[in-house]
Parts: structure tokens; sequence; C-alpha cells
């Protein structure tokens, strides 16, 4: 229940950062609407209002008055999240950093980087092109540097080059004081004290507002091939997956695609693969040393009798096959058009539990009659299932919920994680307590420690 007294502090707070931002501060339900909804099944809530902002200065402007007025305050990137992060339960500002989208330095020589937190990471890779270096994370969407750091966004490549976790340098943080603190260095290693980067990175926004990020950049490989392969069966791609990780070919990306993903694929990208279990995958290197990595991955697939092979070495084909791959998500949305409501999850097991954990989750989905393709970056143990429902049908709504539930508790069973990549949000809460147990306790000092007046996304990560 919002009082009369909360009313008019919001009112106050709204008044108090117009004065500075002007028409950069929107009251717009609109524009609000679009800042308070991800891609979620959830509701979603907007703001009280959305500011757009231009730098740290600004954003340690709003904190302060929020801080004042005990208002929650909310960071934004591109709205790319999904698991409820940038909803506002308890309204509040939303803190808009798209506007916040320059390159501050790019050290060739150190590999790094410093960017604002509004920076994409495709608007910062084509920067870099001409200078032959690349940031490697890529977690699908076009999502913004900053929300990848607040989030510790993973994605297709982590298997060679890490998580944002590992890539992440020094940031940049508003904190719930207001004061602008500067995390790490740009030196390659530092056993001087706390490690707050690492403390921010993957907060989601409860701790601080991360405004500005130092990144590991690397050389772009001489090349890059990329290929398909199907299998028999689930159980075996995973386990292709398994033997070339522990035999320690260097893969740089090592995609599972199941049957039903495969099929939307191919109506969604306009391709002609083969609905079977299948691997995509990359190899990086120089040309001769990316033809022996592929060698002795087609040693290992020959094993668990793989069917054809298609590589694609030129730049425009590669592109094709892995852009067919991140729009996997909007693929099967389409071809599942009376399922209205949709949502994709995340968990993530070690490696040598995947295949057992794959087969387990297709059984529980074809027991419960439920559509849920799979498809994962399986060479950090890592996978999705994209659910659908008709929200019409309660029994079908209760099928997925039961099936969601028992999906995070095998993970964590397994001694795996309820989200490998996609954060908790508001969305698994829930679940933190089975596989943190004490240490949640301890997540909750730091979080009153750092935001007494829990004003940072409040709702998010922990209930307290």
């Amino acid at each position: 229940m919002i009082t009369q007294d909360r009313k008019n502090s919001t009112r106050q707070t709204i008044a108090e950062v117009r004065e500075f931002l002007g028409d950069r501060l929107s009251t717009s339900m609109a524009v609000r609407e679009q800042h308070g909804k991800d891609q979620t099944w959830a509701a979603g809530a907007p703001p009280d209002a959305v500011a757009f902002v231009e730098d740290t200065v600004e954003v340690q402007k709003i904190v302060k008055i929020c801080a004042k007025h005990q208002t929650p305050i909310i960071a934004y990137g591109t709205g790319t999240s999904l698991e409820g992060h940038i909803t506002a339960p308890f309204g509040g500002i939303t803190v808009d950093t798209s506007k916040m989208n320059r390159i501050l330095a790019v050290n060739a020589a150190d590999l790094d980087a410093r960017v604002e937190a509004g920076v994409t990471r495709k608007a910062l890779n084509v920067h870099l092109r001409d200078q032959g270096l690349f940031f490697p994370i890529d977690p699908g969407a076009d999502a913004s540097l900053g929300g990848m750091a607040a989030t510790r966004a993973s994605g297709t490549n982590a298997v060679r080059y890490g998580t944002m976790r590992e890539n992440v340098m020094s940031l940049t943080a508003v904190m719930a004081n207001g004061e602008i603190v500067r995390t790490g260095t740009r030196a390659k290693k530092s056993s001087a004290g706390y490690d707050l980067t690492r403390l921010l990175v993957g907060s989601e926004g409860t701790l601080g507002i991360i405004t500005e990020v130092g990144l590991k950049l690397y050389g772009i490989p001489e090349a890059m091939t990329a290929g398909v392969c199907c299998f028999p069966s689930i159980e075996a791609a995973c386990n292709v997956a398994i033997d070339t990780i522990q035999l320690g070919i260097p893969v740089a990306r090592i995609e599972l695609v199941d049957e039903e993903h495969i099929k939307a694929i191919n109506a969604y990208s306009k391709l002609e693969l083969k609905v079977a279990p299948t691997l995509f995958l990359e190899f990086h290197g120089t040309a001769a040393y990316a033809r022996e990595q592929i060698e002795s991955f087609r040693e290992i697939a020959e094993g668990h009798g793989v069917g054809a092979f298609e590589w694609a070495e030129r730049e425009e084909d590669r592109q094709k096959l892995w852009q067919a791959r991140h729009d996997a998500f909007w693929a099967t949305r389409a071809i599942a058009p009376g399922k209205q409501d949709v949502f994709a999850t995340d968990v993530c097991v070690p490696i040598s539990r995947l295949a057992e954990c794959v087969t387990a989750t297709q059984e529980d989905l074809r027991s419960n009659s439920l559509y849920g393709p799979i498809i994962g970056h399986v060479g950090d143990g890592n996978f999705h299932v994209v659910l659908f429902c008709d929200p019409a049908d309660a029994a079908e709504v209760g099928r997925v919920k039961g099936f969601y539930e028992r999906l995070i508790h095998r993970a964590i069973a397994m001694d795996g994680t309820c989200t490998g990549e996609h954060g908790v949000g508001s969305g698994k809460i829930k679940f933190m307590e089975a596989e943190h147990g004490k240490g949640l306790a301890v997540m909750r000092q730091i979080k009153h420690a750092l935001d007494p007046l829990n004003i940072m996304n409040p709702g998010k990560i922990l209930a307290l």
C-alpha cells in the first residue's frame, strides 16, 4: 500500500530531479511502462518517472535526491534482462543510461578499454574493429555493458573467454549514499584489499549504479571457423560437449540446440538444418590451429554417432549462422503463436552432470505435455528452457510453474545454480536460500551496510 506521505515524497523527488534534468525526466505512461517490463511473463511495474542521464555526476545528483526522500531508484540499460530486474514494484525513479554512450579510452597496447555504462557491446566492437581488437562477451542481445556488468552476463563465447566476472577490470559506481566510487585499476592483477569490483559485478543495481566499466580486450583471431553437426540424441550431443571440454580442446563456442529449436530456426532464419539435436560451434586461432582443433573435435564427435558436419568459414556465412542462433528465442515464439505467455529461464550445472540434467529436463517436459525448447552454452554447463503456455489455460499454467520449480531444484541438487547468466532479479529470489544457505544472511548484511534505506533496486536478489 502506497501511503500519502510516500506519494508526497515521490512528487518532491520528481520536482527536484526535473530542476536540473528538464525534459530529460519523463513521466509519460508509455515511457514508464516501457521501462518497467521485460521479456518475462511477470506483469511488470512502471516507475514513477524515467531519468535520461548523460554522465556520472547527474546519476550522483539523482541518487542523493532519492536518498533524501527514500525514493527507490532502478538502473536501466537496454531492457534486455530476463528475470524482472528492471521492474519498479515500489515505484521510484528509473535511471536510463542509454545516453551515457561514450567510449572513454582504448589502450590497445594493454588490451583494455574504459566505457560509459550505456555503450552497447556491438557499438564497442564496431569502434574496436579497425584496431584488430574485440570484446568477446556475447549474450545475444545488444545489451549495454553497464547492464552486462550488473547482471554478470555471459553468452556464447564464455567457454573460451569467460563471463563478465573475468572481463571487468574496474568500475565507477554511484553508491546508495551518493558517493562516487572507482574500483580496481588497469593492472592485470592486484592483492590490495577487498575485491569491490567483483562485489558490484552481478549485484543487479542493488548496491550501486554502475556508470563506467573498464574491460579486457582481445585480438581478433586470424581465423574463425563456425560449424554445425547433429546427433542421434540430446545425450550424445551433451557428451560430445563434455568430452571436448575435458580433453582441453580450446573451442570458442559450443552451443546445444534441440530439435524444437532447429524446426523454429529453419522457419525463422530460412535455413535447412537437419531436425535433430545439434551443436553449433566455433574455433578461433590461426588457420592451421583452427583446422587442428576441428579435426580433434571431429574424432570425438564421430565416437558419438555424429551426422554430417557443415562448416562456415566465410564471414557472412559465419555471421548468418550465429544470428540464427541468437534469434532462437524469437524463432520459437513465432512458431507457437497460440501460446502468448513465454519466458526463457536458465540453470547451470557442473559439466559432468550436464547430460543427466538436460535429459531429465526433457523427460519432465514430455511427461507434463509442455512445449519447452532447450538451448544452451553447454561448454560451461549452462542451458536455457524457453517455456510457453496459454494464459487462459489454468491447468497448463500450473504445469509450467511446477516444471519451472523442479528445473531449478534439479540443478541445485546437482551442485549447480538457479541461474548461470540471466541473474536473480525478482524472478528467482525464492530459490536463493536453497542455493546459498547461511551465505544469504551475509548478502543481506552487505546490502544493509551499503544501502540501509533499501532504495537501490528494491525487491531484487534478496527478500528483505
